[in-house]
């Protein structure tokens, strides 16, 4: 049965202000409601991330983690750091000066083929490749 909800890469910071409470409730709402709303694709560069910061911010234990993993696995398209896919972000970093971390990302949700790449660090509006859009949806347009 095809999923009706529209396909979008979400970066860990979205993630990690759905799962850790913070200061700025309307943060965790606003990305609780993405990700539910949302088919979301991340990369296991993401998965990495998030789970680090459990670990450090939010005090998981490795069965949580591991909870965790098997979760994006299951509810979320994950994407692979393939060859392909370093060399790209590494075209990407040159043409839109990109991070290191961020070309990645960028490249993961190209390959992802996705429209719309959800991150509070990068700049919201940019469109890559005439294919993606970064979009921060703390952000009111």
């Amino acid at each position: 049965m095809p999923d009706d909800r529209p396909a979008c890469f979400i970066d860990t910071n979205i993630w990690l202000y759905a799962f850790i409470e913070t200061d700025d409730v309307s943060k965790s709402l606003i990305a609780r409601a993405l990700i539910r709303e949302s088919e979301p694709v991340v990369s296991t560069q993401v998965i990495n991330e998030v789970c680090i910061n459990l670990l450090r911010q939010a005090n998981f234990t490795e069965e949580q983690i591991g909870r965790l993993v098997e979760s994006f696995y299951a509810k979320c398209r994950v994407v692979e750091l393939t060859q392909p896919v370093l060399l790209a972000a590494s075209g990407l970093r040159q043409r839109y000066s990109l991070s290191f971390w961020d070309s990645m990302i960028v490249a993961s949700a190209l390959s992802a083929g996705v429209p719309v790449l959800y991150s509070e660090d990068m700049h919201h509006g940019l469109n890559i490749e005439d294919q993606l859009q970064i979009r921060n949806p703390f952000t009111v347009t």
